[in-house]
């Protein structure tokens, strides 16, 4: 079945929060504290998603993509957040599949989509933070043309530090007419694997 990717919107906010909670708890399992994802609440996200929804911030874009009209994957990107680049460049905050749902198309989807909006738009470069020991995500994002920047961070969870590495892909120059950004809502990769 294909994958259609569009823009994210208010009605997708539980869909959303139950994808990243999915998401977390499948891809973070062994990797952080098991009582923190245990303690994941998809209620609570829901709320949390929908208050940032309605806050907005237009320099932030969050995409889903479906299947069947039904969302089985979520990215949001938009401005680099640490103070050690400058603003313009892009970060890709998120990117994440319900389990049920990896290895189908849906992330590859997302990511082709995410990474045509940046080159239209004219942007450098796409940085990500993943968790280094994270090998199924780092194995995905090195097959998207990623690569370890050589920066590197450690946040807690639960008082376990747990490292960070941050990926880094270039990108081509824009090649539509006017740089304008494709709209997400047309954006379709049909049948993809991953």
């Amino acid at each position: 079945m294909d994958v259609s990717v569009r823009q994210m919107t208010a009605a997708d906010c539980a869909a959303v929060a139950e994808i990243r909670v999915r998401g977390w708890q499948f891809a973070y399992a062994g990797l952080i504290p098991q009582s923190y994802l245990d303690m994941m609440d998809i209620a609570a996200d829901t709320e949390r998603c929908r208050e940032r929804h309605a806050r907005g911030d237009p320099a932030v874009v969050g995409l889903v993509a479906e299947r069947a009209g039904r969302p089985v994957g979520w990215a949001s990107f938009g401005p680099y957040r640490d103070s050690d680049l400058p603003p313009t460049e892009t970060e890709l905050y998120a990117l994440y599949v319900h389990p049920e749902h990896i290895g189908t198309g849906a992330g590859r989807a997302l990511m082709q989509s995410i990474l045509a909006h940046c080159a239209a738009a004219g942007k450098p470069r796409v940085r990500l933070w993943v968790l280094r020991d994270n090998a199924r995500a780092r194995r995905f994002y090195a097959c998207a043309g990623f690569h370890a920047d050589g920066a590197e961070e450690l946040f807690e969870v639960e008082g376990v530090p747990v490292p960070e590495i941050r990926l880094t892909l270039p990108l081509p120059a824009p090649s539509r007419a006017g740089g304008q950004p494709p709209d997400p809502r047309s954006s379709n990769a049909g049948g993809a694997g991953s």
